[in-house]
């Protein structure tokens, strides 16, 4: 029989440098639209927006995108952004539950929660070396006093996993636009190639929004783009819908 061992004579910035190269592998894990977080059965209200005839074509898209990148640095980056700094699930309980009373329709409401809870739930399973993540999902699942919502959550996620708050906004609204860009290509609005050029032209857009509302306390969370808002609380009186939202 063959025995492994592991020599134990790794300097300290050996280990300092596996641990930035681990926590690189978790970065692109969360990234990848393989890990079942339902993301990907959301539009942002795209679906409502094309059948409203609010968007009818490439140009509406490109447009469309911006918004929506803008109202998620402007609303939910700083909920990213303080459950990151100090991920402390009291606190992320009280952000949580403000998220709720600021969200402002049902289907927002929902996906949000949905997703959240999805993410948590993905989280504990596999990320075994945060008990915390497990130890929650297990006090608050079912409770009925907190409702999940997928900022907060992720951002705690991500303070526990160790990475800085500068990455994880600039995750969050690397998530954002990737799901709306998906959700144009199957709704037939642009096709695979086109959604790629899109999303590389967008790159430096979601970056400049990042920048402008990155760290920013939750009382300052706002919508600046309300149309959106109201667009996507039609999804639920489609009479045919794709997406959950």
């Amino acid at each position: 029989m063959v025995k492994l061992t592991f020599d134990d004579g790794a300097t300290d910035g050996m280990h300092e440098q596996l641990g930035s190269e681990l926590l690189q592998w978790r970065q692109w894990q969360l990234l990848d639209s393989v890990l079942p977080t339902g993301g990907f059965a959301h539009s942002y209200g795209l679906e409502a927006a094309i059948q409203t005839t609010f968007v009818t074509n490439p140009i509406d898209l490109k447009s469309y995108i911006v918004q929506v990148l803008e109202n998620t640095g402007s609303l939910l980056l700083p909920f990213v952004y303080c459950a990151c700094k100090s991920p402390d699930i009291v606190a992320w309980s009280k952000l949580d539950r403000l998220l709720e009373a600021t969200l402002t329709n049902e289907v927002s409401r929902k996906a949000s929660a949905s997703q959240g809870s999805a993410l948590l739930r993905v989280a504990a399973s596999v990320y075994l070396e945060v008990p915390s993540l497990k130890e929650m999902r297990d006090k608050f699942l079912g409770s009925g006093s907190v409702y999940f919502h997928h900022a907060p959550i992720f951002g705690l996620i991500c303070g526990f996993l160790g990475f800085d708050s500068s990455t994880t906004q600039r995750m969050y609204m690397f998530m954002a636009m990737r799901d709306v860009i998906s959700a144009a290509t199957r709704l037939n609005l642009v096709g695979p190639l086109g959604a790629s050029v899109l999303q590389h032209q967008l790159a430096l857009v979601a970056e400049e929004m990042m920048k402008k509302w990155m760290d920013r306390p939750v009382d300052e969370a706002c919508q600046v783009a309300p149309m959106l808002d109201v667009v996507q609380g039609c999804h639920q009186y489609l009479f045919s819908r794709l997406f959950c939202s």
